[in-house]
Parts: structure tokens; sequence; C-alpha cells
């Protein structure tokens, strides 16, 4: 079984950004990290509503797809963004693009695995 390929993580947040834009959303990075191999997660919300967690996760069946990790705590907003905060101390590589988008699930599973 031959493994996908792998664009440069720049060339991915591109694509990313317009799909967003494309389906009626927008998208924003938040924190720009390495340009060819840097780990990518998504930060979807709806205007400005609750937010979730999306990193790509390798399954059973040799795909990546993008999973839900971590949903924002209504009672204390700041924890997520303290969460982030601390991935990228613990990364400087790594890609966070925000997603605002009214149905996240759908745009998710518009991604290729």
């Amino acid at each position: 079984m031959t493994e996908p390929v792998r664009f440069p993580a720049h060339v991915e947040i591109s694509s990313l950004i317009r799909l967003a834009e494309s389906n009626n959303g927008s998208a924003m990075v938040l924190s720009k990290g390495e340009r060819d191999g840097g780990t990518i997660l998504l930060v979807t919300m709806y205007r400005g509503g609750s937010a979730q967690l999306w990193e790509r996760m390798p399954q059973m069946d040799g795909t990546r797809s993008f999973v839900r990790t971590k949903e924002q705590d209504t009672e204390n907003h700041y924890e997520f963004s303290d969460y982030l905060s601390r991935r990228r101390e613990q990364d400087p590589d790594i890609w966070i693009l925000e997603v605002d988008i009214a149905d996240p699930e759908r745009f998710i599973a518009l991604l290729p695995g």
C-alpha cells in the first residue's frame, strides 16, 4: 500500500482557507508554523460560538483524518486559548488555522484523509 501524498503545510493551509471561503466561511492563520512539514491544527467555530479543536490522527486504514480532540468549555473560554498557547510553546512548527463556518462537521468531512 502506497502512502498518501503529503503536501507542504503552507500549500495545505492555503487550500483550507480557499475551501472555507468557497463554503461561505472564513479562515485565519492563528499560528504560522514550519513552511513545509509543520503539523496543522484546525479550530472551528461559527460566528464566535464555542470552538472545537481538530487534529489529524492516523487511522487503522492508514489514512490521517481530522478528529475532534478538544471542545471549548462554555464556562471557561480562556482554558481553550491557554491550551493552544501551550501547544505552540511545545511545538513551534505547528500551524493553527481558525475556521469560522456554519457547519464545522460538514467542512471537516470535505477534507481528504
